[in-house]
């Protein structure tokens, strides 16, 4: 049920309207709308969920790289969904869907030998848009969750639909404050994948902003980067209090248990042997509309941590 305070908030913007043709810079591209996207190819769960989560499941026509289902209250809505491709869609393939606009989650979406490349889908009628977390081609600032609120609002302004973001930015910001920080003073490594070598949570993506929000010390948060390869050894030296696995369908939560526990080096971590561990599912693991939820998920399993 939604509160007071963001259903008056639903009334006063409830005639805010986007003035066509709309002109945006996105990660270093101009973008020009003549009117809202009809016709939307959504790639990585993070774009999905977000035109989900705004009502707008309706404008998609195709998905391409799906990270993991989708949660409620989006599910039903996602797996009605047509599917283009199980791994990053062709051009000709997003061709055929005959979209107007294609929302990326990763920058590298938009090559060649992907999706197409922006300039080439745009001289034919294309518009294409990369979540501005994902951005390579000019790095982003550390991600901070008001930029996160700024895709969502975004998003509504390019789809007309600003009342909707609005009110789903004002749930986010309520849940988020919501949120208990622990004060025990307690470190964390964010693996995310890899066995030889871990790939972790640096200090300037969501991994960061999410530890932050959740009161932990980040091992790696001196690193300017939103992941990065390691080592177990360096992990090992920081002997970090709580380990979050991110679970993934090509590497589960409970295979970086298994290889943890039998690793001879990382078997001897106290958060390996106590199983202090937080999970979160890859597709909220990245910049995007489950990020505030994931983080209070989270917030929930380390309070059941025993120290």
């Amino acid at each position: 049920m939604l509160s007071l305070a963001v259903l008056a908030l639903s009334a006063s913007v409830a005639t805010a309207q986007t003035t066509y043709p709309l002109m945006l810079d996105n990660c270093g591209v101009e973008i020009t709308l003549a009117a809202a996207p009809a016709k939307v190819v959504t790639i990585k769960s993070t774009a999905t969920e977000m035109l989900l989560a705004l009502g707008l499941g309706n404008h998609i026509v195709g998905v391409g790289f799906q990270d993991g289902p989708a949660p409620e209250p989006w599910t039903a809505g996602a797996a009605a969904l047509p599917v283009l491709s199980d791994k990053l869609p062709s051009q000709e393939v997003v061709l055929e869907a005959e979209p107007d606009f294609v929302y990326g989650g990763w920058e590298s979406n938009f090559a060649a030998d992907g999706a197409g490349e922006r300039p080439t889908l745009t001289a034919l009628g294309v518009a294409t848009y990369v979540s501005p977390a994902a951005c390579r081609s000019v790095k982003p600032a550390k991600l901070t969750f008001d930029e996160v609120f700024s895709e969502i609002d975004e998003m509504g302004v390019i789809f007309d639909a600003k009342p909707a973001a609005d009110v789903l930015i004002a749930e986010q910001r309520a849940a988020l404050e919501a949120i208990p920080a622990d004060e025990r003073g307690l470190t964390a490594v964010w693996y995310s994948s890899g066995t030889k070598a871990p790939y972790i949570g640096a200090g300037s993506g969501a991994p960061q902003m999410m530890l932050e929000a959740l009161g932990l010390d980040n091992i790696m948060a001196s690193q300017d980067e939103g992941w990065l390869s390691s080592s177990w050894e360096a992990v090992v030296d920081a002997n970090p209090d709580v380990i979050v696995l991110v679970d993934a369908t090509w590497n589960s939560a409970e295979h970086k248990k298994k290889l943890l526990a039998e690793n001879p080096i990382t078997s001897k971590l106290d958060a390996v042997i106590n199983q202090r561990y937080l999970v979160v599912p890859f597709p909220a693991s990245e910049a995007g509309v489950r990020n505030v939820s994931a983080t209070a998920d989270m917030a929930a399993q380390l309070a059941d941590l025993s120290f």
